[in-house]
């Protein structure tokens, strides 16, 4: 039985990728930190492998020991107090991670990055049928793209090693809390938008993600990265429609000037600077929320790991918000 370890294994994304690898009869070894919360771990076959990212050493011994086939690394974070911390997280630990990969002497088949659309940033605000391609030059809004980015250009760099990079779009499903802060304003009978501008968004279901990313781990395929998102493309308003929907909704909906919204912003990341925790909505999301364009080229996913997405959005939503509702989280 081939021996995968999954970082991140306790969030949103990385609780899915157990999942989905244990049905794929892998031996999974969830990495966690020992605070992390074992709550969407709990199949009796799951291994837990404690990480700690700052030491390398340490890290080197256990790989060692561990003798893993696959890598998944999913850890990080995307929101933070200091833009520091986003590259000690994202990028640094990543180098930190390969180094003892490569001390170890792993025989390892494939290490595959979960980086994302943010790296690259949106697609043009002024030619909205532009789509953001491998080829274009990155241009992340965010310092959480940026710190993506930094990773990537890293991985990239190492020119025997087998790595692979993930791009997805903005992923949702049970269990997500970002978009899911929409879904509880709609509950309480509200829809808001940012402007009044037309956005192009783009999204993936976190079923359809982790499928292809471990179609993607097991594949032949190395150093070569992707874009994923499930082929269609939305307005805002279809997240508010199919809420209302599912939820059986009657909304006031309202539409805030872009000022305003920067300015509730700035005083949220203040408090969360005092508190030393970055809110959800903070200026870096504002950037991403008024940004009209976020179309990506899958084309390269869906040719080399026949990638069809088998959730819509509107069937997506639909088990994410049954879901929530029976979960009581609305």
């Amino acid at each position: 039985m081939k021996k995968i370890l999954i970082t991140g294994a306790s969030g949103f994304v990385g609780s899915f990728l157990v999942a989905e690898a244990l049905e794929r009869d892998l031996e999974v070894h969830a990495g966690v930190r020992k605070t992390s919360s074992r709550k969407y771990l709990q199949d009796e076959r799951i291994h837990f492998f404690e990480v700690n990212f700052s030491d390398v050493a340490g890290m080197t011994e256990r790989l060692r020991e561990a003798k893993f086939d696959y890598i998944i690394h999913n850890a990080g974070i995307v929101g933070a107090p200091k833009r520091a911390d986003y590259f000690r997280v994202n990028c640094d630990f990543t180098k930190n991670f390969v180094a003892a990969i490569e001390q170890a002497n792993l025989d390892l088949k494939k290490f595959t990055y979960t980086s994302s659309l943010a790296a690259y940033g949106p697609a043009s605000n002024e030619d909205l049928t532009d789509v953001v391609k491998e080829s274009d030059t990155p241009n992340p809004i965010t310092t959480y793209g940026e710190s993506k980015l930094k990773a990537e250009q890293f991985l990239k760099s190492k020119i025997n090693f087998p790595w692979l990079i993930m791009r997805p779009t903005a992923v949702y499903g049970p269990r997500e809390t970002d978009i899911f802060s929409f879904f509880q304003i709609v509950n309480r009978r509200l829809e808001t938008y940012i402007g009044f501008d037309k956005q192009q968004l783009t999204f993936i279901y976190v079923k359809d993600l982790v499928r292809v990313m471990l179609d993607a781990t097991l594949s032949d395929f190395q150093q070569k990265a992707y874009f994923i998102a499930d082929g269609d493309t939305h307005p805002a308003q279809d997240l508010g429609k199919y809420a209302r929907q599912f939820l059986n909704r009657k909304t006031f909906k309202i539409h805030v000037p872009t000022g305003l919204v920067r300015m509730i912003a700035a005083v949220a990341e203040s408090g969360g600077k005092i508190l030393g925790k970055m809110p959800t909505f903070n200026l870096e999301k504002v950037a991403e929320l008024k940004s009209l364009n976020w179309k990506c080229d899958t084309a390269a996913t869906e040719r080399d790991f026949n990638f069809k997405a088998k959730y819509n959005l509107e069937k997506g939503l639909e088990e994410t918000l049954n879901w929530y509702k029976n979960n009581k989280w609305l």
